[in-house]
Formats: C-alpha cells, structure tokens, sequence
C-alpha cells in the first residue's frame, strides 16, 4: 500500500492521553473525508488498542506508546499502535472475545471491538518486547489528494 501522508506520535502510558490519541488519529484521518459512523469506527478502535497498552502493556509503571498514523492509497487509514511493555502471552488467546488479564472490571472485548470496527487488524508481540497492534480501515469518503 503506497503511503500518501504520515504522522507519528508518542505519549506517555497515561489513561488521560487516551482521548488525546484518539482525536490525533481521526483529525489526521479527516482528510479523507469520512462519514461520521467511519470516524467513530476509527476512534473506538485506536481507543481500546490505545487503553491495551495503558491497562496491560504497563499495568506496573508508565511507559511509552508510538502510534504512526499512515494515509494510504486507496482511501486507507493504517494504524499502528506500539508499546515497549510485558508482551503478550498468549495471543490467540488474549484474542479471544472475553477473555481477559484485567481483572473483574475488564471485559475482554478489546480485540473484539477492533476487529468489529476495522476493515482488518493484526497483532504482533513478544514477551518482554512489547505489542504493534495494526488497524486498517477502508473510508468510503471521496479523498482530497
């Protein structure tokens, strides 16, 4: 996919920077000209891979989260939202709807949601090197490049 346009940001692992991050993605987003539903798609989903990193990657301490935001061809918005944390386990797992690591007060839906909300979603990790969860979303807007 040949990329258009490209941002990168990094925030702290911090549950108020969250909304930040969000908002970031889908005004960079905008350019594409997105239907209200396709740019709520897009924000639920950078929020829960965003509050994986906060709630999981870093439960213990508060480290770092890079998110490169790509406008690619074809009216494509590529996500990448990447952590230094603990890693994941168990990944077909951790994929699974319900289940989760966090306690009672977590639903386990997750990556559930992102895949609900995202034309595809893919995820790396390793143990002890952290998570780069991708998002991938088609925006049917007419693009103004």
């Amino acid at each position: 996919m040949k990329i258009l346009n490209e941002m990168k940001l990094t925030i702290d692992s911090k549950s108020v920077n969250e909304s930040f991050a969000r908002v970031a993605v889908c005004a960079f987003a905008s350019v594409l000209d997105p239907t209200v539903e396709e740019l709520s798609d897009l924000r639920t989903a950078v929020s829960e891979a965003v509050t994986n990193c906060i709630v999981h990657a870093y439960s213990d301490s508060c480290g770092k989260i890079y998110i490169t935001t790509q406008i690619c061809e074809n009216n494509t918005v590529r996500v990448k939202i990447r952590d230094k944390g603990c890693g994941i386990d168990d990944l077909e797992k951790a994929m699974t709807p319900l289940y989760t690591t966090g306690g009672a007060d977590r639903a386990g839906l997750g990556f559930t949601v992102m895949e609900s909300f995202c034309t595809k979603v893919s995820v790396k990790s390793k143990l002890g090197s952290g998570t780069t969860v991708t998002l991938i979303k088609k925006i049917e807007g007419k693009a103004k490049w």
